[in-house]
């Protein structure tokens, strides 16, 4: 009876879990308040300013240093879940970036639709979308070939995207100097890290743990500073409790949306279901730890408040409900595994 009543607890222990914000969340709220209270200004500013594009070009070095060369070789065998993962990626989310334009600026305010708009053309996430895939019994192998490409194409393809959808809303047109400045700041140390890796990807690989707060500390320099200067230009006067709610509105219809279509339209292609958990999970995901620092290039001399804030929502909303997705996945394997063996063992010899 004890370890019944163990059991029911720890199942709610789990359940609730899914529902509450992870520890990087906490600190990015956290980190939101810091700079609303204590924004970063003048010299500091400036310094602070430094040293958070020298963070960025060393968390690009580790993602190149870790991904393995194997890795990338035996996913880019499976080219058909890859190309439906990226025109995912960088077409239909796009294309419905664009049909939200439509809301008028009196319900989604300008500058909070530019946030989601630049959610939409960004690559996909790494760990989380390799951790539900994994998690749901999908093809691990696929997904992490094809979320290490959706990061690297991003760095080309999420500016241009920038300037081609922007300008066609008359937002302004696209930058060749932050082309320029992604292909410097972020794409070079990523190529350094990838020559590198032979020599020292196991090594960190191994002090993922120990290197943790570099990926994690970056974002939030990013993150603070972005808010820092927002805060002093007037964010929080300018948008009121309404509009966020609008945000997070528009961000759960745009994952419900991509959900249903990854989802489907994988069984309706015809992809196995390990394919469609993979493709269901990598191809609804946008990367945090990549769009920061590409609105933080793309934007610079910019207030980025305003454009990273639906993209902090966002990360928050898929990590809640692909983590209960993946529990379904996960579940429903488990009776398919049990009914399989019952009907083997009811089988006559």
């Amino acid at each position: 009876m004890h370890d019944r009543t163990m059991t029911v607890l720890s199942r709610r222990e789990i359940a609730m879990r899914r529902f509450l914000p992870d520890t990087f969340t906490i600190l990015l709220v956290c980190t939101v308040i810091l700079a609303s209270l204590l924004p970063a200004r003048g010299t500091f500013a400036d310094y602070f300013g430094i040293a958070t594009d020298l963070a960025i070009a060393l968390l690009f070095f580790l993602h190149g240093a870790r991904l393995s060369r194997d890795v990338v070789i035996s996913g880019l065998l499976h080219w058909r879940l890859h190309l439906v993962i990226l025109l995912t990626t960088f077409g239909i989310f796009p294309l419905l970036g664009m049909a939200l334009g439509l809301i008028p600026d009196t319900i989604l305010p300008q500058p909070l639709y530019l946030g989601i708009l630049f959610l939409c053309v960004l690559p996909s996430t790494v760990q989380s979308s390799i951790a539900f895939t994994s998690m749901a019994g999908g093809n691990v192998p696929a997904a992490i070939c094809s979320a290490s490409a959706s990061n690297i194409f991003g760095m080309f393809l999420t500016p241009l995207l920038v300037g081609l959808l922007f300008s066609v809303g008359g937002h302004g047109g696209f930058s060749f100097d932050a082309l320029e400045q992604i292909l410097l700041q972020l794409l070079a140390p990523f190529i350094v890290g990838q020559i590198l890796q032979p020599w020292i990807g196991d090594w960190i690989r191994a002090k993922k743990k120990i290197l943790m707060p570099v990926d994690r500390g970056s974002i939030l320099m990013v993150v603070y500073l972005a808010f820092s200067t927002a805060v002093v230009e007037g964010l929080w006067h300018t948008f009121s409790i309404a509009d966020i709610a609008v945000v997070i509105v528009a961000d759960v219809v745009l994952l419900a949306i991509v959900l249903v279509l990854t989802m489907f339209g994988s069984r309706w292609l015809g992809f196995n279901k390990a394919d469609e958990i993979t493709i269901t999970f990598c191809g609804s995901k946008k990367s945090l730890a990549s769009g920061v620092p590409m609105a933080n290039v793309i934007f610079a001399g910019q207030s980025i408040g305003a454009i990273v804030l639906p993209l902090m929502l966002f990360h928050q909303i898929q990590l809640m409900v692909c983590a209960v997705i993946a529990q379904k996945y996960a579940a429903a394997a488990a009776r398919r595994a049990t009914d399989k063996e019952i009907d083997e063992a009811a089988s006559p010899a």
